[in-house]
């Protein structure tokens, strides 16, 4: 490794959404220093798997509800 080109690499305490403390090292901030986090993966549906079902259909079934009349006619 190079001399004086990295970042200062220290702990630093990471702040769960829920209040959970957990110590970790970082080259974020400074040694000490606390980083709350507003999605974490106690939270966020990438990671619980719960996910919000759209009632109202995707992309797809809005465009086709929009254009079914257009077409070719029989």
């Amino acid at each position: 490794m190079k001399k004086d080109i990295h970042p200062e690499y220290h702990d630093l305490t990471v702040v769960m959404t829920d209040g959970t403390e957990l110590p970790m090292r970082s080259t974020y901030g400074k040694a000490g220093q606390s980083l709350r986090l507003d999605i974490d993966i106690k939270t966020h549906p990438a990671w619980t798997g719960v996910q919000r079902l759209n009632e109202s259909g995707g992309q797809v079934a809005k465009f086709n509800k929009r254009f079914a009349g257009l077409g070719l006619k029989k």
